[in-house]
């Protein structure tokens, strides 16, 4: 299973997460159809080859926010980043 984080980038520069999907791992169709209602210009959208929401969020945190200096908040659980 892969876990896909869908959100989008707000006028402050930070990461929103606005919702968490459990895909089948390798699911193409399964994630174009949750990314297709996504049309803001600010949108955001990444699949982690990891089970857990909490493990997806450290992911997208790292991988998107850390480098540009930028916060990432979880709307869905409310899971913080470990950030140091």
């Amino acid at each position: 299973m892969s876990t896909l984080l869908l959100g989008h980038w707000d006028d402050r520069g930070r990461l929103v997460v606005t919702s968490s999907h459990q895909v089948s791992d390798g699911d193409q169709a399964a994630i174009d159809a949750l990314v297709g209602d996504q049309t803001k210009s600010t949108a955001w959208a990444c699949d982690f080859d990891v089970d857990s929401h909490r493990d997806a969020v450290q992911r997208a945190y790292e991988e998107y926010a850390r480098d540009d200096d930028a916060d990432l908040v979880d709307e869905v659980q409310g899971f913080e980043p470990v950030t140091d």
